[in-house]
């Protein structure tokens, strides 16, 4: 399989023209001045299916053959490439399955159904989906879309790195959400073939680190991937052709952990008003936590993708907001009495602290007779917040933990 040129990027922005938005690209001011840089947000996040994978989708199919068209499509995704693929098939008027992780978001799921395809949920992790679309391809004849390995669903992606030229035409450093690299493969083609002194920069989830590893270690390298909240990006396996072109055109791979891409999508939310999934969120993760050197840099950030499930987001901004300080739980054992738990309100009160739950606990089995057990969850304003009130607390005799 040979790499996607330049022209076949090009091709692929004429084909796309009437099907995909041209996302804006979108200055940040907090995010510049917390890094150094000057930072620009690619919003993908706000393409028609809330993902990037529309335009890779939708370039391979609309070359399709007319018997190929006939026999249908089948593609393995964690939810973006799914919706993709979905809304690129009921385009030409051609039948889709999608195989998707058991676990896959239920909001991604019914996504991809409203979108005209046939779901099958099979796997744990994206891998498994994608064995047993292979599978589904033997016995039905269907083509299988691949989600990154293959030139027209490269040259797709690689559109984005056109626009962000034309929005931008000094860019210094491109960086962008690695899975199985499709995106960026493409965006890495199309920057290089026009200013080949542009930086690119992928990110992964540490949990999912197999494009990372065979990056550094100059071979390829399958790993077993840990559960991330990136699960647009946890992929075991690199793909063959991107991977070579990553050797070739990407300066660099850093990896996040699962803490700061929680806190990467609570900021974005908070400062720049934007709903990132985990795998769209691990450019803004690396940049805010000092992974690449941008000082003085003009940057552009691929927010790959928004569609993330709310229950997910949920958790997620607990996590974000524990991780900045915002949110403090403690625990503590003291004399079953009276006035002994409003001393200790009190005394956070005192501190300018917001009381978000509180558990009374008299008759856990760990609890010794004639005590109990509290457990508070507090708003605080920042990590020195919570360490006063901790020291207070401490102070006045309770021992909390």
């Amino acid at each position: 399989m040979s790499f996607p040129a330049l022209k076949d990027i090009e091709e692929a922005r004429q084909c796309l023209s009437t099907v995909v938005e041209e996302t804006g690209l979108v200055y940040n001011k907090v995010f510049s001045d917390m890094t150094g840089g000057n930072i620009f947000l690619k919003t993908e996040n706000l393409q028609k299916t809330g993902s990037f994978k529309l335009r890779g989708a939708y370039n391979r199919i609309a070359h399709l053959t007319e018997k190929e068209r006939s026999n249908g499509v089948v593609a393995s995704s964690a939810g973006n490439h799914a919706q993709g693929v979905a809304l690129a098939a009921s385009s030409f008027g051609i039948k889709s399955t999608i195989v998707m992780p058991k676990h896959a978001p239920i909001s991604k799921v019914t996504a991809t159904k409203s979108y005209g395809a046939e779901v099958v949920l099979h796997g744990n992790i994206y891998d498994e989906a994608y064995q047993k679309a292979r599978e589904i391809q033997e016995e039905t004849g269907a083509t299988f879309i691949h989600p990154f390995d293959d030139p027209m669903v490269i040259a797709g992606q690689g559109t984005i790195g056109l626009e962000i030229l034309d929005d931008m035409p000094d860019v210094d450093i491109v960086i962008a959400p690695i899975g199985g690299g499709g995106l960026i493969s493409g965006l890495a083609i199309a920057l290089k073939s026009i200013r080949p002194n542009i930086r690119v920069i992928g990110v992964q989830a540490a949990n999912a680190p197999s494009m990372y590893e065979s990056f550094k270690s100059g071979k390829m390298n399958i790993v077993d991937c840990i559960p991330s909240i990136a699960d647009g990006i946890s992929v075991k396996v690199p793909g063959n052709l991107t991977y070579e072109v990553i050797k070739k055109y990407v300066d660099d791979i850093v990896l996040v952990g699962e803490d700061e891409i929680a806190e990467a999508i609570l900021l974005l939310m908070e400062k720049a008003k934007v709903v990132s999934e985990g795998a769209g969120a691990v450019p803004v993760a690396a940049l805010l936590n000092g992974k690449i050197n941008i000082k003085g840099k003009k940057v552009a950030a691929v927010i790959s993708g928004g569609n993330i499930d709310v229950n997910i987001l949920a958790q997620v901004m607990d996590r974000g907001l524990i991780r900045q300080g915002r949110k403090l739980m403690i625990s503590t054992m003291m004399p079953d009495k009276p006035g002994t738990l409003c001393r200790m309100v009190e005394l956070i009160a005192a501190e300018g602290a917001n009381i978000l739950s509180i558990l009374h606990d008299r008759l856990a089995l760990d609890v010794p007779i004639g005590y109990a057990k509290v457990e508070v969850v507090l708003e605080t304003s920042d990590e020195e917040h919570g360490m006063r009130i901790i020291k207070r607390l401490l102070e006045s005799g309770y021992k909390v933990n």
